[in-house]
């Protein structure tokens, strides 16, 4: 089984920075795609960035250049590194994983797996 916990959220002002984390309590290894979700109030969840088995990542334009997704397949853990936040960016954050390819995955409830979430909020 896979049990995913996001941590790392917080308020923060624009123009800061955050990094969440997502800890992997079930397998020892999990070689599937893993993916950062958000939902804002009043909207659907959208995704963020995604990791592959092989490490090749892919991120929203939104976020692009200011958004780093890594993991450490040692500590089971997923991160998300946010830099110049914008107050666009507040939203409740889902880590989210499953054993097929990341290119075979579009919206969060494809997904099998993901965690409760974690809330950053950004202020201007």
């Amino acid at each position: 089984q896979v049990q995913l916990a996001e941590s790392g959220g917080g308020s923060v002002q624009a123009g800061g920075s955050l990094t969440l984390s997502c800890v992997n309590s079930g397998y020892r290894y999990f070689s599937g795609c893993m993916a950062w979700f958000r939902q804002a109030p009043g909207k659907g969840r959208v995704g963020v960035a995604s990791i592959a088995k092989d490490g090749s990542t892919r991120y929203a334009d939104s976020v692009k250049g200011r958004f780093t997704i890594s993991q450490d397949n040692l500590k089971k853990t997923l991160y998300l590194q946010m830099n110049s936040l914008k107050p666009e960016d507040t939203a409740m954050y889902y880590c989210l994983a499953d054993w097929r390819s990341c290119v075979d995955l579009r919206a969060a409830d494809e997904y099998e797996y993901r965690g409760q979430g974690t809330q950053v909020t950004v202020s201007s």
